[in-house]
């Protein structure tokens, strides 16, 4: 039967399927959805039959391979037609349905006749059998395919065509280094096939291998096989086909192959249109796909961008989309804030503009986590110290954060969950993305192996705006075998926690009391002036109370109920926490309470807080500060807020003072003592004192002296001590300090003298260094100064003089004292010495208990502090008087000299 032309258009693309050299598919407009497609077999001819594989499941099949000239017949047949308009008439349609007739090329019946073109080509052949003599386009054809003979074109060259027949590969025997062999290099190929909108078969040239290739960081909706074989489509699934169809069937693409995880390989396909994989997702036909998203070699942001379009405009899969921070106004999706606290390690408390503390978490990280149960069931688990890399974790947010604006935009509202099995419960969490000067914190925590990566559901919408950056991050990580992918052994923490514990903060006093100012960070506050510190060189944590002050108790729980917390308890806990929670500070330990808590002061970059609280009219000053080399700042500072009445002062009312009338005495011996630290006695019974104004000079003076000599060490034994040399030298702790040379026996035994704390040493000479012209006595003096006690007589019998020497030491080494020079001797000052506590002059002890005798001074101002010490009981028969009073009338205390 013969129809009339008929005429069709397809609209947007690729509008046509060619399946060999003879026969093509067209496609009607679409109306609502993917258009109808319709088949037609171009009639009179015939071309080579096409490359067909085995069918699966069916052993005793075989691969068919093509026929010569077919592959190239469908080439030159799909480059003529692939996006072109044609027309085409229907001459025969089978019982079967199969339809026959004639394509043009164009609008209408006038454009090229292609079964003409391609017999003159030699690339089909004319069916000659039954044909009609009143046929003419049949004897047309026969004309045509007689000219094509002549010159030897096509399938009537020489040589059969053994050369046109493709080697066809179906399968690749190891995938993974076939993609790796590529490098990444784009590849020319042909899209044979669109299973879904995200998922096609394309022949690669020129070695054509037949692939299917998934589209790398993109999913789209796919067609769901039941098991009695029947497809159902997911929404939108044909429209998403139908769009990849439209624009890349059988087109000429490039396409590059990224990974092949699980024998899928994943690639990237580039037409000169355009990115397949951005357009799905922009036109909400295809959802971002974490696992390969890793692997897009053509910028991840690009395609979080175009899916973050869709989702704007709700179109197609993101119809029915809400935005996690929908609800949230402008104001509470972007702000800055000040960070005060480090939470665990993935989770910070900033402060607002308005003042308001706010928890943030870090968006889609998890922190370092034990893996198990705590083996030691005994052992109070503390997870700062306890679990693998969660104190470096800390400690890198910490250093990075506190104190510092950070840029906050929230990602995403974590509703509150209840307690599970084993899970506990959460309250509501803002989790964000924060950023400090452009740098992703969450990112370069997860970079350096400290955190790790939450894997979300497909669907889960609640992450970080950045994921495929923390993604990628966490990727370098383990590469480079960072933090917790590393194979070395998980750094441990072993951290004595002394708080409370008496008989230990007594062993440990001392030491702190002899370290001078020390290094500490400031765990938690309890209240204005109560904290728990972490002292790093000590490896320890201390319960530190802040000398010199009296602050307004919080409200506590005791055993008799609920302690109220008094007046601006709160104000005093906030000011000191913002002020140096988790910051790195330096403290001067004076003394321990019986609790086993620490006393002293705590410096941040050069503020004194007991001090600050009370020039903040927040704490008051109390007695104990007297002997305190701050106490005139202490006090100047309360009577000036006292008279403002600010704050604790309120509702002071000043209490009239007596006027006192001080009468001058008689010039009297002059008593102004100084703080001063005892750092090494002798044997003679002369001693060694730091000044405590300078103490802080000499500590950072060490500390950068070391710091210099770790970075460059001095070469052992290259330094030949004299007699005199200003060195260095290394102590029994293993650090280094300035020394003076004194004596060299030989290179093993060298006599040296600490100019900084007085004692004296022998070591060999690989133990000295030259000294550093940067930390010599021009830039600070030398800081141990020898003295005597004045007064007292030192005893001539070696055993009495140990007995003094042993009780000196017990009672002012290593301590805090307070000195008065009195008068000059031959070799040092000789000076008087108090208690720092108890203003007990220590030389006056020596007498009293029987150690030591008292020298007769001729000085009348000196007659005094003489006759007072001089006034003991010898009847105590005390040491040196246990045989009573030895001395002889001519003795120098009764005026008479030999």
């Amino acid at each position: 039967t013969f129809t009339r032309p008929t005429r069709f258009k397809c609209i947007g693309g690729p509008a046509l399927i060619v399946l060999s050299g003879c026969a093509i598919i067209v496609r009607g407009q679409p109306r609502g959805g993917p258009p109808p497609e319709r088949q037609i077999n171009l009639s009179n001819i015939r071309a080579g039959a096409m490359a067909r594989r085995a069918a699966q499941g069916q052993p005793d099949s075989k691969d068919t391979p093509d026929e010569p000239w077919a592959f190239q017949a469908r080439e030159f047949l799909r480059k003529k037609l692939i996006g072109k308009e044609v027309c085409f008439t229907v001459e025969i349609k089978t019982a079967l349905g199969r339809e026959y007739g004639m394509v043009y090329l164009g609008r209408d019946t006038t454009g090229e006749n292609l079964a003409d073109t391609l017999v003159t080509e030699g690339l089909a052949t004319v069916r000659r059998e039954g044909i009609r003599g009143n046929n003419p386009d049949q004897a047309r054809l026969c004309d045509v395919e007689d000219q094509a003979k002549a010159s030897k074109k096509g399938l009537w060259s020489e040589g059969g065509g053994a050369h046109t027949i493709r080697d066809l590969k179906y399968t690749i025997e190891n995938p993974r280094n076939f993609v790796d062999s590529l490098h990444q290099k784009p590849i020319n190929a042909i899209i044979e096939h669109v299973r879904d909108g995200s998922v096609v078969r394309a022949l690669l040239l020129p070695d054509h291998y037949l692939v299917t290739v998934m589209l790398s960081g993109v999913k789209c909706p796919t067609f769901k096989r039941e098991a009695d074989g029947t497809e159902y489509p997911e929404q939108f699934a044909a429209e998403a086909k139908f769009f990849t169809e439209s624009r890349l069937l059988q087109r000429d693409v490039q396409i590059i192959l990224e990974s092949c995880p699980n024998q899928i390989i994943l690639g990237t396909i580039l037409h000169p249109n355009g990115n397949i994989t951005e357009l799905l997702l922009k036109e909400g036909f295809a959802r971002c796909v974490d696992w390969s998203m890793a692997v897009y070699t053509q910028g991840a942001e690009k395609l979080r961008a175009a899916e973050r379009s869709a989702k704007e405009r709700k179109i197609r899969i993101w119809k029915d989309y809400v935005a996690p921070t929908a609800n949230l106004d402008l104001k509470d999706r972007q702000f800055v804030a000040k960070v005060m606290q480090v939470v665990n390690a993935d989770a910070v408390v900033g402060k607002l503009n308005s003042g308001e503390l706010k928890t943030i978490h870090l968006s889609s990280i998890r922190p370092p986590r034990i893996e198990g149960e705590n083996k030691d069931k005994d052992k109070r688990f503390r997870p700062l110290y306890d679990i693998p890399y969660m104190f470096e974790a800390r400690e890198f947010l910490r250093k990075k954060l506190i104190g510092k604006k950070v840029n906050v935009t929230v990602d995403y509202i974590r509703a509150a969950t209840g307690p599970g099995e084993s899970t506990p419960a959460f309250s509501e969490r803002t989790c964000a993305t924060v950023t400090i000067g452009g740098i992703n914190i969450a990112e370069a925590l997860v970079s350096k192996g400290l955190a790790t990566v939450i894997r979300y559901r497909q669907d889960d919408d609640q992450r970080s705006s950045h994921y495929d950056e923390l993604l990628a991050a966490e990727a370098r990580a383990i590469k480079n075998g960072k933090g917790l992918h590393s194979k070395k052994e998980v750094p441990i923490h072993r951290v004595a926690d002394i708080s409370g514990e008496t008989q230990k903060a007594k062993q440990f006093l001392p030491f702190l009391q002899r370290a001078g100012r020390s290094e500490a960070v400031v765990e938690y506050v309890f209240s204005g002036s109560r904290l728990k510190l972490y002292m790093p060189k000590e490896t320890c944590l201390i319960t530190f109370l802040l000398a010199g002050i009296e602050c307004p108790r919080s409200s506590r729980n005791l055993p008799g109920g609920t302690q109220v917390a008094e007046p601006f308890s709160d104000e005093a806990m906030m000011f000191t926490k913002e002020l140096v929670l988790q910051r790195e500070v330096e403290v001067e330990v004076e003394s321990m309470d019986k609790a086993g808590n620490f006393i002293g002061w705590l410096h941040i970059e050069g503020v004194n807080l007991s001090v600050a609280l009370v020039e903040s009219a927040l704490s008051k000053v109390h007695f104990t500060a007297e002997r305190s080399a701050y106490y005139k700042t202490l006090v100047s500072a309360e009577d000036a807020c006292r008279l403002r009445k600010e704050k604790i002062w309120a509702n002071y009312e000043e209490k009239p003072v007596e006027e006192v009338v001080h009468v001058k005495e008689a010039k009297e011996r002059v008593a102004n003592y100084k703080p001063v630290y005892v750092t090494e006695i002798c044997d003679t019974l002369h001693f060694y004192t730091q000044d405590v104004e300078t103490g802080a000079q000499l500590e950072n003076l060490m500390e950068t002296m070391r710091a210099e000599i770790a970075a460059q060490p001095p070469v052992e034994g290259a330094y030949a001590p004299r007699r005199g040399d200003i060195c260095i030298a290394t102590f029994a702790d293993g650090e280094w300090y300035r020394a003076r040379v004194e004596k060299v026996e030989s290179p093993a035994r060298v006599h040296v003298f600490y100019i900084d704390y007085g004692n004296r040493e022998v070591v060999p000479s690989t133990r000295l260094a030259a000294m550093p012209p940067a930390f010599g006595i021009r830039t600070l003096p030398a800081q141990a100064t020898e003295h005597a006690f004045a007064y007292i007589q030192v005893p001539q019998d070696e055993d009495a003089r140990a007995d003094v020497v042993d009780c000196i030491v017990r009672d002012i080494q290593n301590s805090q004292c307070l000195m008065n020079v009195e008068y000059s001797g031959a070799t040092c000052p000789h000076v008087t010495i108090q208690f720092g506590d108890t203003k007990d002059d220590a030389g006056l002890g020596l007498v009293k208990e029987g150690l030591v005798m008292v020298e007769v001074r001729k000085e009348k101002h000196l007659q005094k502090m003489v006759s007072g010490k001089s006034s003991i009981d010898l009847g105590s028969h005390l040491n040196i008087w246990r045989y009573g009073d030895f001395r002889a009338d001519d003795a120098d205390e009764f005026g008479y000299r030999r």
